[in-house]
């Protein structure tokens, strides 16, 4: 009996033993799950260390009703000191991470994708437990890229180690390799002997004077789908041309990456089942050019919205079997799309060889006169033909504005007058011309007043791929007219949709929801123009540190930050220099009449190699 109680006690302190174990495992499992997870293909995003976070009703409202002089930027009071003196860098195998975009992803979230529609090409975007929190690491032996107008033609084979499709398109002159560097003749699928020429043709057939395409600067706005390599949208820029070239991250998964490291403007984008992320009437000249794309599917669905993108009058140009073989199949697909586009209104501006260039309509007229009952339908009247972020695609004919269909047209100015001549379209945002003329010759001060603090740091050919993040009604873009530059004019999805009255001046850009990542690769963009936007995702409840790490991603190594804000903003961004790899250029106080307290920051990004691209990877 007396051996009892230790007999309990034992038992007892087996089962203290065994709690102690199960409470230890689990602490092993989860944190170990978490770290682990931190080397893993996703780690989880950097606590923001104080900011607000994605998502949090309760902080954001509280931080709403907080006086703004109180507060300091992304922080909370205790947190000021919380800085991290370095970012963890990517594994070598994330060098050409796109988040939204990425395969990867899809699969570990086992997304139920259609392939048929190319979902699995569209965005989508990591959890904020899924995001990265590390730098993207150049690729070994990375070179400051090529500069304009050398780079259309040869790229550094090391900063796309990718020669795939040298070997894949050798006969359609896409790209050769050629000891360190990637050359590119200019060729296409269907143009093997040169864009210039295909290009010429085409103005040929439009009977344009000089067989040249703009036509008198009528044609400016350009939408090359499935543009491969953009060779297209290469050489219409020597016709004063902006063209936006537009495909997937696909089977030929780098050729936007080839063609944005040439210096020419292209996006990733699929049709898929989501609108394109540009307003309607954006465009007066659509290209396919062999671009595989299934017209006839859906009812037409993405015809619709190449319709919709396309201004009164617009052209589209399609060069592929269809148009010109005869076997059965492809005369099958000929004779049925020919039937679609005769109910959309379009007629056949001319046929010749191996390619159908096609022209809508200028009024609503012929839409009115259509039978009842025919399809594709009119969209609705209350369908927003502007709404593009996130929007479905519909099967739809999008008839024009009465503006547009008493003026017969766009009513635009040719270029380049049109990049100052205030657009038609003004009036929808209740903007004044006094309004727009205004904004025009502020931005070209600011744009001054930048390339002075720039030009300790850059020749005349330093910058070729600049992005405006927030860009209003694009005078930033048309304030460096006189550069030999190009601009990715971002609107954000939640304002005003100016992007409208950016393609009416000539320019080019899509919209954006900065609290996601862009669609373009690494290391793509020279310059980087942020006016407002970090105390405008502050405001929605957005972490600044995500857009930094955003920012870093597609900032190419030796390119430029401009941060156009309120103190507290710079404050915030000076603390992440160091953990960045960037370095202050210049701080100043923003001196126009309508800057409000803002500041200058200008910041290079330092160059990172070798070694250091493996220092504290992940």
């Amino acid at each position: 009996m007396r051996g009892r109680p230790d007999g309990v006690q034992k038992q007892r302190l087996v089962t203290a033993l065994l709690v102690m174990v199960v409470f230890l495992g689990f602490l092993f499992v989860y944190y170990g799950s978490f770290f682990g997870s931190q080397r893993g293909e996703y780690g989880r995003t950097l606590r923001k260390l104080g900011s607000t976070y994605l998502g949090g009703d309760e902080d954001s409202e509280l931080g709403s009703k907080q006086d703004e002089s109180s507060i300091k930027f992304g922080l909370e009071d205790g947190d000021e000191d919380i800085v991290p003196k370095s970012f963890p860098v990517c594994d070598d195998r994330h060098s050409e991470l796109i988040p939204c975009l990425d395969r990867n992803l899809i699969y570990q979230m086992r997304l139920k994708l259609d392939l048929s529609l190319m979902e699995h090409y569209e965005r989508h975007c990591p959890h904020p437990e899924r995001r990265y929190n590390c730098l993207i690491p150049p690729p070994r032996g990375y070179k400051v890229p090529i500069k304009w107008p050398k780079s259309r033609d040869e790229v550094w084979k090391v900063n796309i180690p990718h020669t795939h499709l040298a070997k894949e398109k050798s006969d359609q002159n896409w790209m050769v390799v050629k000891g360190e560097k990637i050359v590119f003749p200019g060729g296409g699928t269907h143009f093997h002997y040169g864009a210039d020429k295909y290009i010429a043709s085409l103005a040929n057939m439009l009977n344009f004077t000089n067989n040249n395409l703009n036509n008198g600067g009528r044609i400016r706005t350009v939408l090359d789908v499935g543009c491969g390599v953009a060779s297209f949208g290469a050489y219409l820029l020597s016709s004063d041309i902006i063209a936006m070239s537009l495909a997937p991250n696909d089977v030929h998964q780098n050729q936007i990456q080839f063609a944005l490291e040439r210096g020419i403007p292209a996006y990733l984008g699929v049709l898929g089942t989501k609108r394109l992320p540009y307003p309607s009437r954006s465009f007066e000249f659509a290209h396919c050019s062999r671009c595989r794309i299934d017209w006839l599917q859906r009812d037409g669905i993405l015809l619709l919205e190449l319709d919709r993108v396309l201004r009164p009058g617009g052209y589209f140009a399609y060069s592929s079997p269809e148009a010109y073989a005869q076997d059965e199949e492809d005369l099958r697909i000929w004779q049925e799309m020919s039937t679609l586009v005769e109910r959309m209104c379009w007629k056949i501006a001319v046929k010749r060889n191996q390619t159908v260039i096609w022209v809508k309509p200028l009024t609503n007229d012929c839409y009115m006169e259509r039978e009842p009952g025919t399809q594709p339908p009119l969209c609705r009247s209350d369908d927003d033909a502007d709404a593009v972020w996130d929007v479905p695609m519909e099967a739809c004919i999008t008839p024009y504005s009465q503006q547009n269909h008493r003026a017969k047209g766009s009513g635009l100015v040719p270029w380049p007058a049109r990049l100052t001549a205030p657009p038609p379209c003004l009036a929808e945002f209740e903007y004044s011309t006094e309004m727009f003329e205004k904004d025009t010759d502020i931005w070209k001060q600011r744009v001054e007043s930048y390339w002075n603090l720039l030009s300790p740091k850059i020749k005349p050919n330093s910058l070729r791929n600049l992005m405006d993040m927030k860009a209003n009604l694009g005078s930033f873009a048309a304030a460096l007219r006189s550069k030999d530059v190009w601009v990715m004019n971002v609107v954000p999805e939640d304002g005003p949709n100016t992007l409208k009255i950016i393609y009416d001046r000539g320019l080019i850009g899509t919209v954006h929801d900065w609290c996601e990542a862009f669609s373009t690769y690494p290391r793509t963009y020279d310059l980087l123009h942020a006016w407002t936007l970090f105390s405008d995702i502050e405001k929605k409840g957005c972490s600044g540190e995500d857009l930094l790490i955003e920012m870093d991603r597609m900032l190419r190594p030796t390119g430029f930050v401009i941060i156009r804000d309120k103190q507290p903003v710079v404050d915030f961004i000076k603390k992440y220099l160091t953990a960045l790899h960037w370095q202050s250029v210049a701080l100043v106080d923003a001196e126009d009449s309508e800057a409000d307290e803002e500041k200058v920051f200008v910041i290079q990004k330092k160059m990172w190699l070798g070694s250091e691209n493996h220092k504290d990877s992940i």
